[in-house]
């Protein structure tokens, strides 16, 4: 432990921080009119050595025709990354097909390294180790920014989101690579094809959190196909037979638990290959949002913003809580203004009786879904704005406290009227309609949102890329600083969020209530076929090239899609009761029915909870070789702590 300390100490003091190879992976944007005096200051702590509290990363200006703007190119020496891979604890392959955390002593016993070999570390994994570095540049002594004495620091404080909050820094994001980009582009939607998605491709230029979601994406487009095979026979031959639907709710409910589970170990068998599996997760910093007086953190020692809990949690029952239940009120509210239209329709179709007022059956539904879509989007910004104002320290229960907030809003919005119209008016013809319009609608509105409109800017994005192109020089200077140009003004891709809330709603349309519309999973399985090309597009064509994130699952929307799964059991068992065939059977005491529902609904749950225990979340093969990472760590600590006891007996 004292060898590999001293080797790391020594690695860092010879560290070089001029390359003649430079080669630019992260763009920094300052806000014009920037001191030049907070230039100065930034770029030398960026560049200054470990032991001086800086970066040691290498920086330089983008030079352009107009001369110096205010945007910085970062890079790093291969060392300097090979030292800050360790630091992030990145896994990667040995010469022995094991997955080991990297460490710069043990460097020659890893695949496909070399010295000389740059490519070692994938440009993703070196850009997420200078955004590491960069966001870890902490103040020292200085009470403010300089030039800016507004910009209050103190010891331990992130520079950059101190910057970012002043708004002296506008944005940081990484370089694409055209070359890599191209080939990418061909292999995963440049050409029409039937076939898997290059995961491990997406993964290498985007990292582990957008190759996850495509992976999931993916393999639940794939899940749905049992369900859409099944469904098309009954839509065929059984469309008014509720009857049979006794079978197709029954399968449903062994379908949602089973694809859940499965997911778990494909995510498992990824991720290990991937390296993230085995990455320890590090102590969490605060985010940048976060505020409060200064103080000492009891775990770190360091002096940061302190926070009262009890102060977030007044915020949150006393201000969140009552604002999210009027707005479920008012989601109600809107809900009971869509049946009385759809009472109208019905009125005015039955006294015209014309192709019109046929048409004027579904008028009500398609208004509800156009007016849902736009609820949800409202809602999502004013729980953002609650959740941020909340003050929550770590950016893992903003997210948490976040999605809980949409999730619940959106189930609310999206399924009240299907519950609605299924146990109270049981309407089994009302529910098919309105539970196809409301899908369908919702993905022509999400098509044209995150297909067209993706579609149309990168076309007038590459129209502005030409016309600049035509008149500026080529030479490698001036073609790297139109990149940068050209990727700056792109939009910043936000995080996989509404991506995996359009899945969640998917699924509970498909679990909930299909068996009363079993074409919804064939509408799923279109949509989410052009949704994997549209999503493509827009990773690389539309939006700024995102940070990579490591992440070994795809977090707590797991957690979601299986409450879902549950609930699911719960409503499919209610319509199987309500079933005339099942009726049938209990035509004297419908007390017996119900209790009989109620019972085969905890068997099945009970079915459900031993499949999930039963079916292991990992593969036999990772479990083994998991356990056998853990017996040689314990093995090697009992060998240093002998090592050390030994060391003080000689002295």
């Amino acid at each position: 432990m004292a060898g590999k300390a001293k080797e790391m100490v020594e690695s860092w003091s010879f560290l070089d921080t001029v390359e003649s190879n430079f080669r630019p992976l992260v763009v920094i944007e300052l806000a014009k009119g920037t001191k030049e005096e907070t230039i100065e200051w930034f770029t030398k702590r960026i560049v200054d050595k470990k032991a001086n509290g800086g970066a040691q990363l290498l920086i330089k200006p983008l030079v352009t025709e107009n001369g110096v703007e205010n945007i910085y190119l970062v890079g790093a020496s291969h060392l300097r990354l090979l030292l800050g891979a360790e630091t992030v604890g990145l896994v990667k392959e040995c010469s022995d097909n094991s997955m080991r955390t990297f460490t710069y002593s043990s460097r020659k016993t890893f695949k496909h390294f070399a010295d000389d070999n740059h490519n070692f570390l994938t440009m993703a994994e070196c850009q997420y180790i200078i955004k590491h570095e960069l966001e870890n540049l902490r103040a020292k002594d200085e009470k403010m920014i300089p030039g800016y004495p507004q910009a209050k620091l103190y010891p331990g404080k992130s520079i950059v989101r101190r910057l970012l909050t002043s708004g002296i820094l506008v944005q940081i994001f990484p370089l694409h690579d055209r070359e890599e980009l191209k080939k990418l582009c061909h292999s995963w939607y440049g050409r029409v094809k039937i076939g898997y998605q290059p995961l491990d491709d997406i993964r290498c230029y985007f990292g582990e959190t957008i190759a996850l979601y495509f992976g999931f994406l993916e393999y639940f487009t794939f899940a749905l196909i049992p369900m859409a095979v099944i469904g098309i026979p009954y839509y065929m031959f059984a469309w008014e037979d509720y009857d049979k639907y006794v079978m197709f709710a029954t399968f449903n409910l062994l379908w949602s638990t089973v694809i859940l589970e499965v997911w778990k170990r494909i995510c498992a068998i990824l991720t290990y290959r991937w390296g993230t599996l085995l990455m320890k997760r590090q102590f969490e910093e605060p985010r940048p949002g976060f505020h409060g007086v200064l103080g000492i953190n009891p775990v770190t020692g360091r002096e940061e913003p302190v926070y009262s809990s009890f102060k977030r949690q007044l915020r949150i029952y006393l201000v969140s809580l009552p604002f999210v239940c009027l707005c479920l009120y008012f989601s109600l509210y809107v809900m009971m203004i869509y049946f009385d239209l759809e009472q109208w329709a019905l009125d005015y179709h039955e006294e015209n009786e014309s192709n019109f007022s046929n048409l004027m059956l579904y008028v009500p539904s398609i208004i509800y879904a156009v007016v849902i879509e736009i609820m949800n989007r409202i809602y999502r910004y004013a729980a953002e704005f609650l959740t941020s104002w909340e003050n929550h320290r770590l950016e893992s229960s903003y997210q948490n406290h976040l999605i809980l907030k949409v999730l619940v809003f959106n189930f609310l919005n999206c399924f009240a009227s299907l519950f609605y119209i299924a146990f109270v008016l049981f309407d089994m013809k009302l529910l098919r309609q309105s539970l196809a319009t409301l899908l369908i609608t919702s993905q022509i509105l999400n098509q044209f949102a995150e297909s067209l409109l993706p579609y149309w800017l990168q076309k007038r994005y590459n129209r502005k890329m030409k016309k600049r192109m035509c008149s500026k020089k080529t030479d490698m200077d001036l073609s790297l600083a139109e990149q940068v140009n050209m990727e700056k003004e792109m939009g910043t891709y936000l995080g996989t969020f509404d991506d995996y809330l359009e899945l969640f709603l998917q699924f509970g349309y498909v679990s909930l209530f299909s068996c009363v519309y079993p074409l919804a999973a064939v509408f799923a399985v279109l949509n989410n076929i052009t949704e994997i090309y549209s999503d493509a597009l827009k990773m690389c064509r539309v939006y700024k090239r995102p940070f990579a994130e490591p992440t070994a699952n795809i977090g707590v929307w797991q957690l979601a899609f299986e409450t879902m799964s549950v609930i699911s059991v719960v409503t499919n068992c209610v319509l199987i009761g309500m079933s005339p065939e099942v009726d049938a059977l209990f035509p004297d005491s419908k007390i017996d029915l119900v209790l009989t529902v109620a019972l085969v609904e905890h068997l099945l749950l009970a079915i459900k909870f031993i499949m999930a225990f039963v079916i292991p979340d990992k593969p036999r093969d990772i479990q083994m070789k998991l356990a056998k990472l853990e017996f040689e760590s314990l093995e090697a600590l009992k060998q240093q702590q002998m090592q050390l006891a030994a060391e003080s007996l000689e002295e």
